[in-house]
């Protein structure tokens, strides 16, 4: 049974994208036959993230994850994201001449640029240097790649998300008695989400937030006329997809927005920005509108049928998703088992 390793900062019990993509992947894998360890914060002792004290960091180095990689003795490792675990990781497969591969799964210099005043561009130098040692870094989509591509990035591969159809399908609505049309958005709330791009819009009917996050009480203070449900997840989330009539992404520092297909799935047509993620997503599949003018777009997308909807979701799978990431996991297109130079 060959093994796999995947490092990431990111793992329950956050609820994000990362999460849910490599939680989903990871059952693929095993399902496949391969033995998958995902280490995460849980496995170091950790120290809160300033600003955002509900992520943990963990605290270790090159030789904490090289006893991790010693005791496991993985086939492949993949490294999932830029923190402190990521760059142990990656310091210790260099160390020992182990290829590996990594996924960007956050525009985090413009992330990070609405929290403090670092220029964005210094942001990218240190990512372009973490994940050009790579022999291969998965990106979400590819608009996402083409972004990249002129910054200095190499090896970069388009790798596609998925769905839990068992989850999020098309289902009984919740009983919300708003007024309709119900224009929806699911997200952690947090700055770079950009939630007031949303609650701001002079639409008719119904705004409704689903999610949590450092924002939460400065938003419900400031937009009283809103509707805001917390945190949702399985079934419950996906009524609550079912019972709107639009779904509204107003982030621009995305690179996907897992979100997006999981509404699909429930039938609901799309709204959201000129970004990378919806404009891979929608592309010209009629299921959603795209404009820089958002309230135009949440208005348009109210003439969208939920079928259109449904049959755009039906493009994403986690099989896919698998695929790719072993194709270069274990080098059939060239990547992994390849010595790198620090």
């Amino acid at each position: 049974m060959q093994r796999i390793l995947i490092v990431t900062d990111a793992w329950h019990p956050q609820v994000n994208g990362v999460v849910r993509t490599l939680a989903s992947l990871a059952v693929e894998l095993s399902d496949r036959g391969f033995e998958v360890k995902v280490v995460g914060p849980q496995d170091f002792r950790t120290i809160p993230c300033p600003t955002y004290p509900e992520i943990r960091l963990a605290l270790t180095g090159a030789d904490g994850m090289l006893n991790v990689i010693d005791a496991f003795r993985p086939d492949a490792v993949h490294i999932a994201t830029e923190g402190p675990l990521g760059f142990a990781a990656r310091r210790a497969c260099l160390k020992r001449g182990m290829g590996f591969t990594t996924s960007l799964h956050t525009r985090f210099p413009e992330y990070l640029r609405k929290r403090a005043p670092i220029p964005e561009r210094l942001t990218y130098n240190v990512l372009r240097w973490f994940h050009n040692a790579a022999t291969a870094c998965l990106v979400p989509t590819e608009s996402m790649r083409r972004h990249l591509e002129p910054l200095g990035f190499s090896n970069l591969v388009t790798w596609t998300r998925g769905i839990d159809r068992h989850i999020f399908r098309q289902s009984e609505p919740i009983p919300l008695n708003l007024p309709r049309p119900i224009f929806l958005t699911v997200s952690r709330l947090a700055p770079e989400k950009n939630i007031e791009g949303f609650l701001d819009l002079d639409l008719p009917g119904s705004k409704l937030v689903v999610g949590d996050g450092p924002s939460m009480a400065a938003l419900v203070s400031r937009y009283p006329n809103a509707h805001f449900a917390g945190l949702q997840t399985g079934e419950a989330l996906a009524r609550y997809y079912s019972s709107a009539d639009v779904f509204v992404f107003p982030s621009k520092t995305d690179t996907f927005g897992n979100v997006l297909i999981e509404a699909l799935a429930c039938g609901v047509p799309l709204a959201a920005f000129p970004e990378p993620g919806p404009l891979d997503v929608i592309a010209d599949s009629g299921a959603g509108i795209i404009s820089e003018d958002l309230r135009e777009a949440c208005l348009k997308a109210l003439a969208i049928d939920r079928e259109t909807a449904f049959a755009r979701s039906r493009a994403y799978n986690w099989e896919a998703c698998a695929e790719i990431f072993l194709d270069h996991a274990f080098g059939r297109h060239g990547a992994g088992g390849e010595r790198i130079a620090a």
